[in-house]
């Protein structure tokens, strides 16, 4: 079968003796198409940006994963908690797995208020009073719905609010843990006292005699100030 003209590729003497191709016809150069850059992409130039393209990579956001609006507070928010209880419930909130890359053993339901206030304790209250980094806090309490110190007839306790999360016990980044009831030395006695006015109310060992194995912060509000003991 012959070969369309305008598709045929001859190949004749060179004048200097080597086989060449000869020009393509400009017929097939006038009618090759030409693709222009979508509106919102640049026109790409030669090279290996021709090739691949000149765009730059866009950097990822997290968008999951975290909770209360923070990246830094890793965990899951939950469906609001409700009960027959008056005064206890979360209207939002939230299970925190781990601040600033600090694991919190055993989750910890709390409002976001008071995952913030344990934010800005880790920062600059609990990491400084170490001597070593703190990888890992084990949480003895967060939401529960019951009285002050279980004692029946006191007033709801905030952890019935999700508004209190309880600590007892520091593990470090060398595998080393320190625990409230048998390691209350002079470094957790600094990360304690650096609690108070960042939460409302911070108690420990010596305080009533209810938390003598661990440190009790909440966000509720007092009209003389913080209550710390």
């Amino acid at each position: 079968m012959p070969v369309p003209a305008l598709l045929a590729v001859t190949v004749s003497p060179a004048t200097d003796g080597t086989l060449r191709p000869r020009k393509r016809p400009d017929v097939l150069l006038a009618s090759a198409p030409v693709e222009a850059a979508p509106a919102d992409e640049p026109a790409r130039g030669g090279g290996l940006g021709a090739l691949f393209g000149n765009r730059k990579p866009k950097k990822p956001v997290p968008t999951d994963g975290y909770v209360c609006g923070d990246p830094d507070i890793r965990g899951d928010e939950l469906a609001p908690i409700t009960s027959k209880v008056k005064g206890c419930g979360v209207e939002e909130p939230v299970r925190v797995t781990s601040i600033d890359g600090i694991r919190l053993r055993g989750g910890a339901t709390i409002d976001c208020n008071t995952a913030t206030a344990l934010k800005t304790w880790i920062d600059k209250g609990m990491q400084p009073a170490f001597s070593k980094d703190v990888v890992e806090l084990q949480i003895a309490g967060s939401y529960v719905c019951r009285p002050r110190n279980n004692i029946r007839g006191n007033k709801i306790s905030e952890h019935g609010r999700g508004k209190a999360v309880d600590i007892s016990a520091f593990v470090f980044s060398d595998g080393s843990e320190w625990t409230v009831k048998s390691d209350y030395n002079r470094q957790i006695r600094k990360a304690h006292k650096a609690a108070c006015g960042i939460f409302g109310t911070t108690l420990g060992p010596g305080s009533d005699g209810y938390h003598e194995d661990h440190l009790h912060f909440d966000t509720a509000g007092y009209r003389n100030g913080p209550y710390c003991r």
